[in-house]
């Protein structure tokens, strides 16, 4: 799915920390965003969301079609893994075939009967990124997706990113981590800034490096 971002304001609490924010996503397409901590790449994205109304601008795709994937994995930790996967694929009204995907994308099938209280820190991530398999939604919004994940994982991770784009889907993604995706540009958002560093007529966006 393509959706464009026009001239956005984004703000954390009472700061405005993004003005201006300018870029379009291509379907097929994953967008890496980059950026110093406290840049405002977590704001971005939960603005994108509809988590955080924007202060100006707008955006051409509907929160309805957003899955984000932030900081907190977001499991209910009484309940097994199986039974994490199945609320979400009720919650999203999806079948037993996203259930089964989402389980052989993370790998989940060993953990299925096990607590996600009892779960290692990589293996709640593996978990929590299995929703995004279930939610049917085009647009991926990821927050540094692959914190606890080992180098396999990861792989892991970036085949299921490789597969939602093959299918027309479009990700925006903040990460340092070169997932050697297709279609891959970087956007730096401290040049959004509002204090006016950034260079008058300068590109924000620049090539991944393969």
């Amino acid at each position: 799915m393509e959706f464009e971002a026009r001239s956005l304001t984004c703000r954390r609490g009472e700061a405005t920390v993004l003005e201006g924010v300018a870029f379009r996503v291509r379907a097929g397409e994953a967008l890496i965003l980059r950026g110093p901590n406290g840049a405002g790449k977590t704001t971005l994205l939960r603005t994108l969301a509809g988590l955080t109304p924007a202060v100006a601008g707008e955006v051409t795709a509907p929160p309805e079609a957003m899955a984000y994937g932030a900081h907190a994995d977001g499991l209910k930790a009484q309940l097994t893994v199986a039974e994490n996967l199945a609320f979400w694929a009720a919650a999203f009204g999806t079948g037993a075939e996203a259930l089964a995907r989402a389980e052989a994308a993370f790998d989940l099938a060993p953990l299925r009967a096990r607590r996600a209280a009892d779960l290692s820190a990589g293996q709640k991530r593996r978990a929590a990124l299995a929703r995004l398999v279930l939610t049917g939604r085009p647009v991926w919004l990821l927050d540094e997706p692959t914190v606890s994940l080992d180098a396999g994982n990861t792989a892991r991770f970036a085949a299921a990113v490789r597969t939602h784009l093959a299918a027309g889907g479009s990700a925006l993604i903040a990460t340092h981590i070169d997932l050697g995706l297709p279609e891959t540009r970087v956007l730096d958002v401290a040049r959004f800034a509002p204090t006016g560093r950034q260079a008058a007529g300068s590109d924000p966006f620049a090539e991944a490096v393969e």
